[in-house]
């Protein structure tokens, strides 16, 4: 692990093991963390925080400091994402590409370190009155196993722009990428500070845990499932910890009968295959126009039928392993029980035959509202699909869950398109296009999607408070 500007073992020694979810093979061990390594780690970073090389640091210092960052994780792409598609399971493309998208945030925020202004407020009398934005302080992120670098560094951009510390937690099962990226920033002697940036491994219960809830840490930020954030939430509560919650999803592709159904299949597909749908904010549901019901399911599984699937360094494939096989075991323990409710398997439905924790593709439709496939998140490559009739009836089907991410809408009417994205109970509409972000956009759920903004100018109003000055003249 990397804590106080140094590499080194857990306090007890204590080691996990690693596996590569494609084979099954132990690839790796790493350190599991204990409390006093999170004590320590949380030490260090209020040392640092408070240290004058980084308090007193010119913001647009800092701002320099990620752009050294960003170049030598793009530098470092192609072996962090053959680690990332080694440690995850996923495509090596995928992977590389996330990487990137990492680095594409550290440039943005990279030129947003000097930007965080206060202002000044008219008030009565013979009084000026302004406001400071400062650094929130310590902060602690706790990382999934999805997106493993990628995630990570979506938060520590802009807690590192805002002159925050940083100490994040990679997921048990995928800490490789993380660690590999921390390596190579420290090699690289970007300008940060001893203590600054801090990376723990270990488990989520006993790391994770203790984080959420340390009384020396200012701001929580999460990537996860919904129980996992109701837990950190309730941890930070007991200190009055603001908390960042990007939890589930469960998105909506709303597709009427004036789209155009080629463009659309394509881009389905990749909402809720890519990553083997392991991804928050997957279209996992399908609400299509009776009129051209059947004639998208079929282009959809004509299309996901062309996707080869295997371990994620192999050339040509599409969909790789998900990222164990306990993850792939409870797919399918949901798929089966929501098939009990009704609904029609039209393509896959199994694991895979092979060595390692892959599942086929599938496809799913006739599936209703009330169905468990229709609300929960599954978290994996199945598609859910239901026929509508009328707008009203879409808009309808389309809020019928706890989630509010992601949806799309996919229509020629340019009304249509504007009428629903504004009644859509969710944080991101994209229209006629599936999945799509960028950093300078926020990433921001409703419900229980989660609280906060991730990405965007927004993000930073987390990574800081605000002081208000007052001065009789």
């Amino acid at each position: 692990m990397w804590v106080a500007g140094e590499w080194c073992a857990a306090s007890d020694d204590a080691t996990g093991e690693v596996l590569n979810p494609a084979t099954g093979e132990t690839i790796a061990s790493v350190p599991r963390a204990t409390i006093a390594d999170v004590d320590r780690a949380v030490d260090a970073s209020r040392t640092a925080l408070n240290a004058p090389e980084w308090k007193a640091m010119d913001p647009a210092q800092r701002g320099r400091i990620l752009n050294k960052m960003a170049a030598v994780t793009y530098q470092h792409a192609k072996s962090l994402a053959k680690l990332e598609s080694e440690n995850n399971g996923k495509t090596f493309r995928e992977a590389l590409s996330e990487i990137r998208y990492g680095a594409w945030t550290l440039e943005y925020y990279a030129g947003m370190s000097d930007k965080i202004e206060g202002s000044t407020i008219p008030v009565p009398g013979p009084r000026l009155n302004y406001t400071l934005r400062q650094p929130l302080g310590v902060t602690a992120h706790i990382v999934p196993w999805n997106f493993p670098l990628q995630l990570a560094l979506r938060s520590i951009a802009p807690a590192l722009a805002a002159g925050c510390t940083v100490i994040a937690k990679p997921a048990s099962w995928t800490p490789l990428s993380l660690l590999s990226w921390a390596r190579v920033i420290d090699e690289a002697d970007v300008g940060l500070p001893t203590g600054v940036l801090q990376v723990l491994t270990g488990s989520g219960a006993i790391a994770g845990d203790a984080l959420a809830g340390h009384p020396g840490v200012d701001g929580v930020v999460l990537t996860g499932g919904v129980p996992t954030g109701q837990a950190v939430m309730a941890k930070a509560s007991e200190n009055l910890t603001p908390v960042t919650l990007e939890l589930g999803g469960k998105g909506a592709n709303v597709v009427f009968s004036d789209a155009n159904l080629r463009y659309a299949a394509k881009a389905i597909c990749f909402g809720i295959f890519m990553n083997a749908g392991q991804m928050c904010w997957a279209g996992s549901r399908l609400l299509v126009h009776h009129d051209i019901h059947d004639a998208l399911v079929e282009a959809v599984c004509a299309e996901v039928s062309k996707w080869p699937v295997g371990p994620g360094l192999e050339d040509g494939v599409r969909m790789g392993s998900l990222v164990h096989q306990r993850h792939r075991e409870d797919v399918l323990e949901k798929l089966a029980r929501g098939l009990k409710d009704g609904g029609k398997v039209v393509l896959g439905g199994n694991a895979l035959d092979r060595e390692g924790a892959f599942m086929e593709a599938t496809v799913v439709t006739g599936v209703l509202p009330t169905n468990s496939l229709f609300q929960e998140e599954l978290f994996g490559p199945v598609l859910t699909v239901t026929p509508f009739e009328t707008d009203e009836e879409a808009l309808k089907m389309a809020n019928d869950t706890p989630f509010g991410l992601l949806n799309g809408v996919w229509t020629n009417d340019l009304g249509r398109a504007h009428r629903m994205a504004r009644d859509l109970e969710c944080g991101m509409v994209s229209i006629n296009e599936y999945p799509i972000t960028f950093p300078q956009t926020a990433f921001t759920g409703w419900k229980h999607s989660g609280i906060g903004v991730e990405q965007s100018q927004d993000a930073l109003r987390f990574y800081t408070k605000v002081k208000n000055v007052n001065v009789k003249l």
